[in-house]
C-alpha cells in the first residue's frame, strides 16, 4: 500500500512539473515572445532576424 501511495504522490508532482511548464510557454507564446528561456535575451540572431523581417512586412504595409 505505501508503494501506490508513493507512485501516486510521484505522479501527481511530475504532473504538476508538466502543467506548469505548459502554462508558462503558452503565456510567453500569447505574449508573442519568440524565444522562451533565451539566455541571450533575445539578442541572437535569429531573434534579430525575425525582428527585421516584420519591421520589414510592418514599412511595406504603409506605403
Amino acid at each position: 500500500m505505501e508503494t501506490i501511495l508513493v507512485n501516486v504522490i510521484a505522479a501527481l508532482i511530475i504532473v504538476c512539473l508538466v502543467g506548469a511548464a505548459s502554462y508558462y510557454i503558452y503565456k510567453e507564446k500569447k505574449k508573442g515572445t519568440r524565444c522562451i528561456g533565451c539566455p541571450m535575451a533575445g539578442n541572437c540572431s535569429k531573434a534579430k532576424a525575425a525582428k527585421e523581417c516584420s519591421s520589414m512586412k510592418d514599412n511595406s504595409s504603409l506605403k
